[in-house]
């Protein structure tokens, strides 16, 4: 039997036959594990409540021939405890996970930078200091350009130059007049300048933008990100309804 251990953070989970569960998570030397965690749903197992969505778990696991099988789970810190009370938090850790898990695409693949961002960025959510969309849009972008995908927004995607005038899904990012598409996005220069600061952490010029220009921002990473993906992402529906509320 090979053993081995790792620490991360559980995406989701789903029911296997009678009492096992497939636990899906993002570690921080493997990559994206699917492993089975056995009994865990009976009322008499010792780590069930160790291997739910947002927590950061150090693991142990034996490589199966389809999925690997946890023997030992240890909490290093429940997430989610401060998130599942506050309900715009709670959609938007959900949106983080699932687009790590898309993100993540290949199994057992080093992903060092994603996991260390998803954890940054959970931290970051329950801590409350920040408005939850704040925190999911820089999540966002930031998880976009360690993918290879970060939006062009200080120069034209397709040309370089300095002028923009809109901002294209298709081309990348902003463009300039003479490289613009049909149907780009014309957003106000403040809401370019609130996605720049979110992608480099700079808080107190996102903190202070208005909401007007966090809702332009929020529609076109959102838009950005699942084109991207080419999928949508569905928990994106919760946050959407929470935002116009």
């Amino acid at each position: 039997m090979s053993l081995y251990r790792d620490d991360g953070i559980v995406l989701r989970t789903h029911k296997l036959g009678e009492a096992d569960r497939i636990v899906t998570v993002l570690t921080r030397r493997t990559g994206k594990v699917r492993g089975v965690a056995k009994g865990v749903r009976r009322t008499t197992s010792r780590f069930g409540a160790r291997l739910e969505p947002f927590t950061h778990v150090d693991l142990q696991l034996h490589v199966g021939r389809t999925l690997d099988v946890i023997t030992q789970a240890e909490t290093i810190r429940p997430y989610g405890e401060a998130l599942v009370v506050d309900y715009p938090r709670y959609t938007a850790g959900v949106a983080m996970l699932e687009t790590a898990d898309r993100l993540v695409m290949g199994e057992k693949e080093p992903a060092l930078r994603q996991f260390l961002l998803l954890v940054g960025g959970l931290r970051t959510l329950g801590s409350g200091e920040h408005e939850a969309r704040l925190v999911l849009d820089a999540y966002f972008l930031r998880s976009l350009a360690v993918a290879g995908y970060a939006p062009a927004l200080e120069s034209c995607a397709r040309c370089k130059a300095p002028a923009v005038r809109a901002f294209a899904i298709v081309a990348g990012g902003v463009v300039c007049g003479a490289c613009r598409p049909a149907g780009a996005a014309v957003p106000e220069g403040e809401t370019l300048a609130l996605m720049i600061a979110l992608l480099r952490g700079d808080w107190p010029a996102a903190d202070a933008s208005i909401p007007r220009h966090r809702a332009e921002c929020s529609g076109l990473v959102a838009a950005y990100l699942q084109w991207h993906l080419e999928h949508g992402i569905r928990s994106l529906r919760h946050v959407e309804r929470e935002l116009a509320t």
